[in-house]
């Protein structure tokens, strides 16, 4: 890929918005429909470009995303939120795209 790194960070956050979705009550809620792609994707890009992506990195990221629920009253790690699937997805779309780069 020869992109700048905006350009790499926009296709690899709607891949991510697009293909990565939050679990509630059997409700998908896509990661572009919640703001949540772009952010995700600042974070993961540096480890592919760095050669460091790991399993254990990437569930860092999701754990340490906060999301407030309930109007602030709440706040859930994102990993919570996330079904496993969609992890493993997550995961093998981020080597994927490392291999691409």
């Amino acid at each position: 890929m020869s992109y700048s790194t905006t350009e790499a960070i926009e296709a690899l956050a709607a891949e991510i918005g697009e293909q990565i979705y939050i679990d509630i009550a059997k409700w998908h809620l896509y990661l572009t429909d919640a703001h949540l792609h772009t952010p995700l994707a600042e974070q993961f890009y540096p480890m592919l470009t760095e050669q460091s992506l790991s399993e254990e990195k990437v569930l860092k990221v999701l754990r340490e995303t906060i999301i407030k629920v309930g109007g602030g009253r709440h706040e859930v790690s994102l990993l919570d939120l996330l079904p496993m699937q969609c992890q493993v997805n997550l995961i093998d779309l981020l080597e994927e795209y490392q291999q691409k780069l």
